[in-house]
């Protein structure tokens, strides 16, 4: 693998390298078996061209440690297939036909085959995980199954959020540390397991994770209403049209007055339609809530980039450092 050097390009090369690593693994995960109906959803699932962002972070976080990625793959599959196995599960409860600009595997097949390949997933999750040579595996399976929970508990609020009418800013963003900071949190603490790194360590790692969960959201939710590249492969405005509660919304009914909170009150009843997108957006834009949340992303993204000033320095620092402020300004 080529070693990275301390200028950007190099940190890029590296990062470009270990998503290499990581889909030329996750292709060789499901040969070709029967039954046919179940592992034709599953390596489609897994095909997908998402950023690999998860497994990437596991294998930069045990670089810091002396980890070499290919000690410690099974590891950073294990949490790129858990957040696939999520992802084919969310699509299913929020009906998103398409993901990435493909069809979502409930659409493709039908729901109670995604179903059954979500589970799969699940399984062969922790069975990747069990392949990792640490020697406190049995503390890992533990943190990944409060990992789990966590993540279950967030969308689970998710979910909630939808049909209540009062939720605060506080209350996402808890969400969010729970559905996405999760497991950023332990796709970061993998790699310092793997390393035998100290508790001190391993806890800052879990702040780096859960700063970088809020960037990354606050971000999807910014993308959501103001995307403009074609890679996004969502519609635009759909989380409003579906009357999600995402930072943008809520902050913009924190602000409103008047004929805006009007407005933006039949978003919260699941009232918007397409058509009215791009109005919803130049009232949210004309409060201020657009650079508001482009400010938050750049907040917890200098949180998250102070505490590795705390972790062992060298190059996987440095391309972790990278990474991380290459997310907060991402457009797809």
């Amino acid at each position: 693998m080529k070693a990275i050097t301390t200028e950007g390009m190099g940190y890029k090369d590296h990062i470009d390298n270990l998503r290499n690593l990581v889909n030329k693994a996750l292709s060789d995960l499901v040969p070709e078996r029967r039954p046919a109906e179940l592992y034709e959803p599953v390596g489609y699932a897994l095909e997908g061209q998402g950023k690999r962002l998860r497994p990437i972070l596991v294998l930069l976080s045990g670089e810091i440690f002396g980890v070499r990625p290919e000690d410690i793959l099974p590891g950073a599959l294990a949490v790129e297939v858990f957040h696939t196995f999520t992802l084919v599960h969310d699509d299913i409860m929020d009906r998103s036909a398409e993901r990435r600009g493909r069809p979502t595997v409930h659409t493709k097949w039908d729901e109670g085959t995604a179903i059954l390949c979500g589970d799969y997933l699940m399984a062969l999750s922790y069975e990747l995980l069990s392949r990792l040579p640490i020697a406190e595996l049995n503390v890992l399976f533990r943190r990944y199954h409060t990992m789990v929970t966590r993540l279950c508990e967030g969308q689970a609020l998710d979910k909630a959020f939808e049909t209540r009418e009062d939720v605060s800013v506080e209350e996402y963003l808890n969400m969010i540390d729970a559905k996405t900071g999760a497991l950023l949190e332990l796709s970061l603490e993998l790699g310092a397991y793997a390393g035998g790194a100290p508790q001190e360590q391993r806890h800052t790692l879990q702040e780096i994770g859960r700063y970088l969960g809020r960037a990354f959201q606050i971000q999807d939710d910014l993308l959501d209403i103001a995307a403009e590249d074609k890679r996004w492969g969502k519609p635009i405005g759909g989380d409003l049209v579906a009357g999600k509660k995402t930072y943008i919304l809520l902050r913009a009914i924190e602000r409103a007055t008047a004929g805006d909170r009007s407005w933006l009150s039949r978003i919260v009843k699941g009232e918007m339609e397409f058509g009215e997108v791009e109005e919803t957006r130049r009232r949210i834009e004309q409060l201020g809530i657009l650079d508001e949340a482009r400010n938050a992303v750049k907040e917890h993204t200098h949180f998250a980039r102070e505490r590795l000033n705390r972790l062992p320095q060298g190059p996987a620092v440095g391309a972790l450092n990278y990474l991380i402020d290459r997310l907060s300004e991402r457009i797809h």
